[in-house]
């Protein structure tokens, strides 16, 4: 029986804050779709204290954005660029465009075609996360989409350098210095200034997640990303130091940041509370990384492997650290999450940076249904159907007749029995079933 030493926040709580949440967003949303870039406008200046005539970057602001890095940093932009490159593109070519004949004279096929426009958030009003340009500008373009736009909000009353490069670099065609809801519902909605498009992806605040789910519909999403979670699953084959320092490392994300730790090691899980303490005293990020523990970390004692399974399946984290003795065993028997890190000497920061995997993952139990962002979510699998003969049409037909006619249907029994009739030469009295 899994024991809880430490619990965050109750239910009820957190699902209060999301009540609130919701009920702002829908106000927001709805100001942008009426006012356009009036409310943008006001909203910018309200929430990130920036307002520009045009929230378009020029393409000598994007010049300037990156002639203030190193050239060390505009290489170790383009070395993590490359790595998610190629993982992308990897995945690319696994999607295959197919074509059979089921039957004779029965041709189907699908193709995958990337969507036309889509509009990627970047986070940065606390830190400027520039990798998140990366995980999504690259892998829209790697599957083929024309029209990439981005929006991430001004990072201390600017253009952060970093974020700017890293979206050009990307490959985004349009870039704007804009933030928050608006950014979202301005690129969804459309205004006077900024063109709207079919697709919004990127991770956000929780905010920012719900304005996509109110969204979803209008456009399509990539899926509900909000606040960064992460399960860390250990044993007595690492130590605290390891378990508290991944634990941290996910929570200095935000306030509302979920940190959990599985194991099967009670001695582990109080020596990682207190080493937890410990890092919180000298962790530049603490203030924020303190919270979230408080609020959102927990500590969950298993008896074997298999209950920890359990309950990792159950939490459904966003991010899951396996650091045990055996970790494919959670590779094999684990279905429930957004990506694996397995063994000490990955992580998730890697993922999140610079090792290829894409960091823009399900949340909030979703990872019970979806998996993260990648070059398959921006392509539309569509299907097509050719019939070559007209003994093939008729023999469908017939068999399309009848059971069209069994659920009453009778113009979808006609679309069949007109070319029963011309391609078949059988006589069919209307609105009748082929016998």
């Amino acid at each position: 029986m899994a024991r809880w030493l430490k619990r965050g926040r109750d239910a009820e709580a957190i699902a209060e804050d999301d009540a609130k949440i919701r009920s702002t967003v829908e106000g927001i949303l709805a100001d942008i779709g009426k006012r356009g870039d009036a409310a943008v406008r006001e909203l910018s200046n309200k929430f990130d204290r920036w307002d520009r005539e045009d929230y378009r970057l020029t393409d000598q602001e994007i010049r300037d954005c990156l002639s203030q890095l190193s050239q060390r940093d505009l290489d170790d932009i383009r070395f993590a660029q490359e790595q998610v490159r190629n993982f992308a593109q990897h995945q690319r070519e696994s999607m295959k465009d197919i074509e059979v004949e089921t039957l004779p004279g029965i041709v189907l096929g699908h193709k995958n075609i990337p969507v036309n426009s889509v509009g990627c958030y970047v986070p940065g009003g606390k830190y400027p996360l520039l990798a998140s340009a990366h995980m999504s500008v690259i892998t829209a373009r790697v599957a083929g989409v024309p029209r990439v736009v981005t929006c991430a909000p001004p990072y201390q009353g600017k253009p952060a350098p970093a974020i700017v490069a890293a979206q050009h670099l990307a490959g985004a065609e349009v870039i704007y210095c804009l933030g928050g809801v608006q950014a979202v519902g301005a690129m969804a909605l459309g205004t006077e200034s900024i063109e709207p498009v079919d697709m919004l992806v990127g991770p956000g605040n929780a905010f920012v997640a719900e304005a996509k789910r109110q969204l979803y519909g209008r456009v399509g999403i990539d899926l509900f990303a909000g606040p960064t979670e992460t399960l860390v699953i250990a044993d007595e084959t690492v130590d605290a130091e390891m378990c508290a320092t991944d634990l941290l490392g996910q929570a200095e994300h935000g306030p509302n940041s979920p940190a959990i730790l599985l194991t099967t090691s009670e001695t582990l899980a109080r020596e990682t509370m207190a080493e937890v303490e410990r890092l919180l005293e000298i962790l530049p990020t603490a203030a924020i990384a303190r919270q979230a523990w408080a609020d959102y970390g927990a500590v969950i004692v298993c008896d074997s492997d298999e209950e920890m399974v359990r309950e990792a399946n159950a939490l459904a984290s966003e991010h899951v650290q396996v650091m045990t003795q055996d970790p494919d065993y959670f590779l094999a028997n684990m279905t429930n999450y957004g990506a694996l890190f397995l063994g000490p000497r990955t992580n998730v920061s890697y993922g999140d940076k610079v090792i290829g995997t894409n960091h823009t993952l399900p949340t909030k139990k979703a990872a019970r249904y979806t998996g993260g962002l990648w070059v398959g979510k921006f392509l539309k699998t569509v299907t097509y159907q050719k019939v070559l003969t007209d003994e093939a049409s008729t023999m469908i037909g017939e068999y399309c007749s009848r059971l069209c006619m069994l659920e009453g249907f009778a113009g979808h029994a006609e679309q069949a029995n007109i070319r029963v009739r011309r391609y078949g030469g059988r006589n069919i009295p209307y609105a009748t079933a082929a016998e």
